[in-house]
Formats: structure tokens, sequence, C-alpha cells
């Protein structure tokens, strides 16, 4: 692990996360009750050994460096450490990154200098737990120059990933970067019949994906940095296969990209559930995060189901049904609150000046499939939970995307507002 250089893309705008994104980048955004997105990556990074990792970050990074920075400070008699790398203009280049590759290129003259074999390249808003030693020793053994860690899906959700194609020999013969239905349909599948390679494909999910994490050998990315092209899926492995052994990792576990609204919610409401594919209580993996030092929730009078509740919380004869409930979250008499993902406070009320809207969730308030921000104010009374089945809309001190009603991070929802 000591041969191994690990660089995380924080990502670009973040727009389809709109507006969890407003004010953070997407690696920054919170996740089951008190984690951040950013902490997946890194969590199984240390769990692998691999202790020298860099964080590229360009967009909206203020809150994702302070995480890093307060988070993970390792061992100073080691050589470990999670190093952030923001975009910046130098004599080579006035440009922010342009793409995944672009970013690595223009990060190159920070970590070239570090001694590595290899490079290990993830992506920093997915949600999975996996076993990065057995994803290195695949490479190194197989001998190739690019390990592409990859999984099979449904034809839907290939649409958004970079979809391979395979020969009758098992090897990889095309790389499409998000291709159209009509061009899926064309294609079947990835895997022709009578291929060698199988992939773990089924009727539900017939194609092979790109998960957007990658091993390259040293002088492999060094030289392709070296050539055009500005994004690894779209211009850099496609060119590749023609020059270079590039190999496939498949992955059997539970990987899900939540750049979407629809993700990252379904993600979180899935936490709740008996049997989830994925879960915080693993006892030999856990995920890491900042550490706060917050008293235990106190709950007086409540009823609470199949949900998630963070530490610091105060509730008070409020019923919570299927939902998560993030850190210092402040819930009023008479709350109900069902398939709903509240991401907590940065701060109790007593630590800043109070407001006519107090902190947190309000009396008699209803929220269904509502997504609630930090530091968000909901008055008293007030009704959250798209009737009509809106879609799209913007509302006073709310937003709705995919049919799911988000309070954007310090947001208020005066008393008695109703959607």
């Amino acid at each position: 692990m000591n041969d191994v250089l690990t660089l995380i893309l924080g990502g670009g705008r973040g727009t389809r996360l709109f507006p969890l994104t407003q004010m953070r980048s997407k690696p920054a955004v919170p996740l089951g009750g008190k984690y951040r997105l950013i902490d997946i990556p890194i969590s199984n990074c240390l769990h692998a050994g691999l202790k020298r990792i860099f964080v590229l970050t360009q967009f909206n990074s203020a809150s994702l460096n302070r995480h890093v920075a307060q988070t993970y400070r390792l061992d100073m008699f080691s050589d470990g450490f999670v190093e952030v790398l923001a975009a910046e203009q130098t004599p080579e280049s006035s440009d922010w990154f342009q793409g995944t590759a672009d970013a690595v290129r223009q990060a190159a003259r920070h970590f070239i200098g570090y001694d590595a074999e290899h490079y290990l390249i993830l992506a920093g808003d997915h949600l999975y737990r996996m076993d990065f030693c057995e994803l290195l020793d695949s490479h190194i053994e197989s001998g190739a120059d690019i390990t592409i860690a990859a999984q099979p899906v449904t034809s839907d959700d290939a649409t958004e990933m970079g979809i391979f194609r395979f020969d009758q020999r098992g090897q990889i013969a095309g790389f499409e970067e998000k291709p159209k239905a009509d061009r899926l349909a064309e294609m079947h599948s990835s895997v022709p019949r009578g291929s060698m390679m199988t992939g773990g494909v089924t009727a539900e999910k017939p194609f092979v994906a790109s998960m957007g994490i990658y091993v390259f050998s040293r002088e492999v990315l060094l030289e392709i940095l070296n050539q055009p092209g500005v994004d690894f899926g779209k211009e850099i492995i496609p060119k590749s296969l023609a020059t270079h052994v590039v190999n496939p990792y498949i992955f059997r576990g539970y990987w899900a990209d939540v750049g979407t609204i629809d993700a990252f919610y379904s993600a979180n409401i899935q936490l709740t559930q008996r049997g989830a594919p994925f879960n915080f209580f693993h006892p030999r993996r856990p995920i890491y995060t900042h550490p706060r030092f917050l008293p235990g929730t106190r709950a007086h009078d409540c009823r609470i189901d199949a949900s998630i509740v963070a530490e610091g919380c105060y509730m008070d004869r409020c019923e919570v049904r299927e939902s998560v409930v993030g850190i210092r979250t402040h819930i009023e008499t008479g709350a109900r609150i069902t398939r709903s993902v509240l991401l907590g406070a940065d701060f109790y009320e007593e630590e800043v000046a109070a407001t006519a809207v107090p902190l947190g969730i309000g009396r008699d308030v209803v929220l269904d499939r509502v997504i609630v921000d930090k530091n968000a104010r909901i008055g008293d009374g007030v009704r959250l939970v798209n009737d009509s089945g809106v879609e799209h809309a913007d509302g006073d001190g709310f937003y709705i995307r995919n049919g799911i009603i988000i309070v954007p991070k310090g947001a208020q929802v005066r008393a008695g507002v109703t959607a």
C-alpha cells in the first residue's frame, strides 16, 4: 500500500444536486445523519492501509476543506496525510478543471514527486464499501496498465454511466460514455452471447458500467496526461483501449452514485430499512467522520419507527417514521415527519441570536418526502407534503425537484406555509 497514491475528485458544480450544492461541493453534502459523502472514499482508503490521499476540489470547496482538515489528522510519526488540492491558476494553465482527467493533469505538479507505482483515482460522491486491496491485487496480478471497477446495471441506469462492450474472448472491445436509450437497445448487452466474460450480467442488468474508480500504473498515467483529453470516461479510456491493457474489476457489492436529488434521497431513506444493502453498522469497517462530542439525543413522549436519529437532537412529543434525523435537530410538539431526510444543524440556538422562527422543526409541522438542509427553520403549522404531485417548482423557502421538496441550507419557511 506504500506504493499507491490516492486521488479523490471533488467533482464539478453539482447542478443535479441543487440546492444541496448551492453552498457546498458534492463531496461535502451530509449523509446518514452525521457523515459527509467524502467520508466514504476516505474511510475505504484508510481500511485498506492507503494513507496518502489528495482531495482535488474546485467549486464551493470551503466546507469540504474544513471538514477534511478537522477530521483526517493522521499520525504525525507516519508519512500518511489527507490533503486538499484546490484548483489554481499556474504559469501552465489559467483555467478551471475542465474534466476529471484535466483535474488530475493540473494537480500532477503537486503529487508527481511522491513515490508511487500506482495511482488510485476515486470520485467523492459515491456510496459503497469496497476492499481496495482486492482491486489493487487484481490490477497488479493481471499486469494491467489501467483497471476500472465495474458492475452490472439496468438499462435505465446505463444512460447515465460509462458502458463497456466485451468481445467473445472476454476482452474489452469498447467503452461508451452515457449512451442514449436507442444505442443501448442496439447493443442489447455489454456481453455478447457465448463470451468468456460474464461480468455478472443478467436479463435485468444487461450492461456493465464503470464505477468511476480507476487504478493506473504510474508511467501510464503520466504518459496519458501528456496527451489531449480532459475527461477519463469520454476521452481517455476509449482511446487507451487501443494502446494499453485495460481490464475491468467486477465489483459485486452495493454501489450508488448519489449525484442527483432523487438518488441522494433514496440512498438516505434506504438506510432506515431492514436489510438495507448499505448501512453504517459494520463491525470491522466503520465509516469515519468528524468527532463532534455531542450529547445523546433526548426524546420525550415520541413515536419513532424505522428511522435513524443522530446524536445531539431534542425531540418533544412528535412522530418520526422512515426518516433520517441529523445531528442537533430540534423537533417541536405535534410534528409529524415521514419519509424525510433532515440534515441537522451546525449549532444550537443558544449559540446565536434567536429569530422569529426558531432553528429546527416547529410545532404541528407535517413533512412527507422532504429533505431539510442544515440550519433550516420551519415555522409552526407548516405542511410540506406535495399533495398535488408537482415535479419541479420553486417555492417560498423551498424547492421541488423530482417530486421531492427541499428546504435549502439556512432557509426559513414561514409559519402556516403549505405545499
